[in-house]
């Protein structure tokens, strides 16, 4: 569906984006007046590893998650992705099918600029071919991190670090259900819940609800191995 985009919601979803932060009004209208609007509901397949996407993909809103799967079938959360952030960048750099697979969390709506047109938009303003590789690079860091976080630290260790990068306030408001978390942090859902428990009975957080974490001692909870 044409995103209307020299109406209010297409140039939202541009100006969203940290890649076009540098550009003016008039530059940012032209970029909506090329993107297309995709709705897609929650659980809903955006494109999975073996397809070949081409196209950058905004996220307006909802939430995204992507993932990778081994061959015994077992997911691995590699990001999940809000309003503001984008996904297919890889396609851009090259012609080969996508090692992903993006999946909606919940009902999200994003605006869809083809390959061949995102990359003429990097010849023609040099600073989004920065802020996508500024982003690039931020990804790596904490793919390695977490690679490291999962190969050297104990469950209790990553989990609690989680809770402190995620935390707003001393408090963490979970945007993904437990299961994503547990496969983000490479471990089983169980496991996570169990540990929750253990981590509340120390009486270092308080779990409220299904979604909600609040931290009651930030020190200890830095201090685990």
């Amino acid at each position: 569906m044409n995103c209307n985009c020299h109406q209010r919601d297409g140039r939202n979803c541009i100006e969203l984006v940290p890649i076009f932060s540098n550009l003016s009004k008039d530059e940012m209208l032209e970029i909506a007046m090329i993107t297309n609007e995709k709705s897609v509901t929650k659980g809903e397949v955006i494109y999975r590893v073996g397809e070949r996407t081409d196209s950058l993909y905004v996220i307006h809103k909802g939430r995204v998650k992507i993932t990778r799967t081994n061959e015994a079938g077992k997911e691995q959360i590699l990001r999940l992705i809000g309003p503001g952030q984008f996904m297919g960048e890889l396609t851009l750099f090259n012609d080969k099918p996508s090692t992903d697979t993006a999946i909606a969390t919940e009902n999200t709506i994003m605006c869809k600029i083809d390959g061949k047109d995102i990359k003429s938009l990097m010849g023609r303003y040099p600073t989004i071919s920065f802020k996508i590789l500024e982003e690039l690079s931020k990804r790596l860091e904490k793919a390695e991190t977490l690679v490291e976080d999962i190969s050297l630290s104990s469950v209790e260790r990553r989990i609690a670090k989680s809770i402190l990068d995620l935390q707003d306030g001393g408090i963490v408001n979970l945007v993904m259900t437990k299961g994503d978390w547990a496969s983000y942090l490479g471990m089983s859902q169980e496991t996570l819940s169990r540990k929750l428990t253990y981590l509340q009975e120390k009486g270092y957080i308080r779990l409220k609800g299904h979604r909600q974490i609040q931290i009651l001692e930030e020190g200890s909870l830095r201090e685990i191995e």
